[in-house]
């Protein structure tokens, strides 16, 4: 039986005076968040406000490094790209955000990595081996938020990193683990209880079901709602609620481990 889970968003990707998703009430339900470090959205003054908003509502920090793609939102893949430079692209970032958490009185605790970024991680272990070097390039103590089921859980198993294992409540999985493109038509899932219904049963059952029926064996250990989508507000509130009335408390999955040690 699980105790508890942790429930993760992606915030922080407003830009100057383009505003992306409603933070403030999604801070008020999940226990974890993924801040945009400037790369894919976000600014510095949206990072800095994001810190503080989720010092107050008690929320872990995470980095969340993508592509160098404001216009495409980070979800273009790239190719052809050198592995020193998207090492030190990371590293860029999460220092970034660590030094704007640290100035607001708290750390970074997790790097969870964006949209084509991360799915092309998900199916290329080199290349999740080359990200996840370069978090333990700025920290040992920082926790990797990897696609469950994936060439991202490999690498970071294979490089004995500290790492948390999560599903994502509003996409749809193909049978490999990974996630359903969002250019073909119901990879996205709008349905707040139905997403809510999908995450208790993934919970308690230590599964995920594929677009094809097929069953993944993953244990979860956060839960992931896209801040920028239409129903994100309404996804997270029904999902902690499902959990919660089921006996599963939620909380952030780093922050107790991490909260007394350094990054340095």
């Amino acid at each position: 039986m699980v105790n508890y889970i942790d429930i993760n968003a992606d915030l922080g990707e407003s830009f100057g005076p383009w505003q992306m998703g409603n933070d403030s009430q999604l801070l008020k339900i999940v226990s974890s968040a993924n801040v945009a470090c400037g790369f894919h959205g976000g600014d510095p003054l949206q990072m800095y406000k994001t810190c503080q908003r989720c010092v107050d509502n008690g929320v872990a920090i995470g980095a969340h490094p993508g592509f160098r793609d404001l216009v495409g939102f980070g979800r273009r893949e790239i190719f052809g790209c050198n592995p020193d430079e998207l090492k030190a692209e990371a590293i860029y970032q999460i220092g970034a955000l660590n030094a704007i958490a640290q100035s607001a009185g708290t750390k970074v605790s997790h790097v969870k990595f964006h949209g084509a970024l991360a799915n092309m991680a998900s199916r290329d272990e080199e290349l999740a081996k080359v990200l996840f070097d370069a978090v333990m390039s700025v920290s040992e103590h920082l926790y990797v938020v990897v696609i469950a089921g994936t060439k991202q859980q490999l690498a970071a198993e294979e490089l004995g990193i500290l790492m948390i294992k999560e599903i994502f409540a509003d996409r749809a999985y193909n049978s490999d683990g990974t996630l359903v493109s969002r250019a073909e038509p119901k990879a996205v899932i709008w349905d707040p209880e139905q997403c809510a219904k999908n995450m208790l049963e993934a919970v308690n059952s230590g599964c995920i079901t594929a677009i094809n029926g097929k069953k993944l064996e993953i244990v979860p250990e956060t839960i992931c709602v896209h801040g920028d989508g239409r129903e994100a507000i309404n996804i997270a509130q029904a999902i902690r609620v499902r959990l919660e009335s089921a006996g599963i408390k939620i909380r952030p999955f780093a922050k107790q481990t991490i909260r007394n040690q350094s990054l340095n």
